[in-house]
């Protein structure tokens, strides 16, 4: 977790940061259209927390948050990783939608270790 490289470091920052604006985008679109939410809302929360949670562990920055909270969201996270999954193994070798999807497993990963680190 904390020896993970520079390039890594700042890789699944920005790759989380990404998938954050993504599900902002989507939950004003789905608020507009008057969609269901809560999935998107969740997720969103869940990649908030855990994009604090790397900011925190890596750079010094303020993370307080109960442990229920970091726990649900963990496994938010977690829920999210069976289709990253699914999207690479679809993805054709050395195409951009590939690498996307690897940093964002990635950052995941990193993510949901770096949370359970906290509940220790």
């Amino acid at each position: 977790m904390k020896n993970a490289s520079q390039e890594i470091q700042d890789l699944s920052v920005k790759s989380l940061e990404s998938t954050f604006s993504k599900l902002s985008n989507a939950y004003k679109s789905t608020t507009e259209k008057g969609s269901n939410t809560t999935l998107v809302k969740k997720r969103l929360d869940a990649v908030k927390i855990g994009l604090e949670s790397l900011k925190g562990t890596w750079n010094g920055e303020d993370f307080c948050y109960e442990q229920e909270i970091i726990l649900t969201n963990k496994e938010v996270l977690q829920d999210i990783i069976p289709s990253i999954e699914k999207q690479i193994a679809k993805a054709k070798d050395g195409s951009s939608q590939k690498t996307l999807n690897e940093r964002r497993l990635t950052a995941l990963k990193l993510a949901i270790e770096s949370l359970e680190n906290r509940l220790i």
